[in-house]
């Protein structure tokens, strides 16, 4: 196969997203020979980094700190050659250049280009959609227990949810809290056995099971909810709490490829075993993706998957196929 001539400008990939899996990837990219541009942005920053404790990595049996565990990733990355950006990716289009086929991505003011896409864009937390919910965030609403339990150091909160999430950040905001409320919509928590039994052993943890917030409620600030039985809904009743932590799933960030690349119904985007999308130049790895368990060790299963796919992909483009 002949080779073909490409701009210098031009990058083997870029991944957007700096995640355990866009990281992953660019490891994996930049250790197999490839010119690798990682794009993060304020849409795509990893939810990973505000979690107070991870301890189910691999090799990280006394727990580490989800910012410093990716602080680690990016320095190891940049180490081995990944090149970074900041800004966030508004569009990915198609490209050539003299009939090599490849990938325009428009970032902020400025347009990269590349042979290949990694997409690692995560996902961000789903919002209850209840009244007062909108008006009080950031006013006693959050979705980071480790960013802002410091302020509710002797005060009553509530989190909402039943999955590792919100389990791990109920624990933690007990070291603040007087009292932490979980509100679960199901009569049992979706959370690993071990995070379930620290929870029920901690006497300033109590539960509302079988039931959801219809409003939050207060003046200035957030004083309390009102929640309602799922069984019963007939029953109701107010909660006083200054602060409600909400962990009721995710919504995928993947809004720059809808129309591009297939996405499922809940708008994950799809791919193979490979990491491959429906669309020829475009991986995609992380919480981004439509799999079952989204966790920091199958990111960076994934990122890596999605590298060497990519690697290969970029190889047989580029004529230099082993």
């Amino acid at each position: 196969m002949k080779k073909m001539v490409i701009p210098d400008s031009v990058q083997d990939v870029v991944i957007i997203g700096g995640g355990p899996g866009g990281l992953t990837a660019g490891l994996y990219a930049a250790r197999a020979g490839l010119k690798t541009l990682l794009i993060e942005g304020a849409t795509s920053v990893s939810q990973i980094t505000v979690t107070d404790i991870i301890e189910n990595y691999p090799g990280m049996s006394d727990g580490i700190n989800g910012f410093e565990l990716v602080e680690r990733f990016k320095k190891q990355a940049a180490a081995f050659g990944v090149k970074f950006a900041s800004a966030d990716v508004t569009g990915v289009e198609k490209a050539s250049w003299s009939g090599i086929e490849g990938w325009r991505i428009s970032a902020g003011d400025r347009v990269f280009e590349a042979l290949a896409v990694v997409v690692s864009t995560g996902a961000h937390w789903r919002r209850l959609g209840v009244p007062g919910e909108e008006g009080f965030i950031g006013r006693g609403i959050s979705f980071c227990a480790t960013c802002d339990g410091p302020f509710y150091r002797g005060k009553e909160v509530v989190v909402v949810g039943g999955g590792n999430t919100a389990i791990q950040e109920a624990l933690f905001l007990t070291t603040f809290a007087s009292k932490v409320t979980v509100v679960h919509r199901r009569n049992r928590l979706r959370a690993d056995a071990v995070l379930q039994k620290r929870a029920m052993d901690n006497g300033k943890i109590g539960f509302a099971w079988d039931s959801v917030i219809e409003e939050v409620i207060g003046r200035d600030f957030v004083e309390g909810v009102r929640i309602r039985d799922v069984k019963l809904p007939e029953k109701k009743k107010t909660v006083p709490a200054e602060g409600v932590f909400i962990f009721i799933g995710l919504i995928p960030n993947t809004d720059l490829l809808r129309g591009v690349a297939e996405l499922s119904d809940a708008g994950y985007v799809v791919v193979d075993c490979g990491m491959r999308t429906s669309v020829k130049g475009i991986f995609a790895c992380g919480d981004c993706i439509d799999k079952t368990l989204r966790q920091v060790v199958t990111a960076c299963g994934d990122g890596a998957t999605a590298a060497y796919s990519t690697q290969l992909y970029v190889e047989a483009l580029k004529g230099e196929s082993y």
